[in-house]
């Protein structure tokens, strides 16, 4: 009879990476997980999908690795690196991210 308790394993074994994930809320819809492909869940990515506009209203972002079972709210480094790399470039940051922009002022 097989096992009826096995389940498949999400990350291969080995793979020590860490995904970060972006919790979006749509006005009237509510808040999901940004449903993504696994190889656009890196920090780079992110960064660069937040700052043009791909998110429609981010209140959070959500580090993990289960290689080392840990999960992270890094909202507020993003919204630091977000700051950083649009004063460097000389651009605002987005305004269609209210909550995203409250994280650097601490409200």
């Amino acid at each position: 009879m097989p096992r009826t308790d096995w389940t498949p394993r999400l990350v291969p074994y080995g793979a020590d990476q860490t995904v970060y994930l972006v919790i979006d809320r749509f006005r009237g819809l509510g808040t999901v997980y940004r449903e993504t492909e696994v190889e656009r869940t890196d920090l780079e990515t992110i960064i660069a999908d937040l700052i043009s506009g791909q998110f429609n209203d981010p209140i959070r972002v959500v580090a993990f690795n289960t290689l080392e079972h840990w999960s992270e709210d890094v909202t507020e480094y993003i919204a630091f690196e977000i700051q950083t790399r649009c004063d460097i470039e000389g651009v605002a940051v987005p305004e269609a991210y209210p909550r995203l922009r409250r994280q650097l002022h601490g409200s």
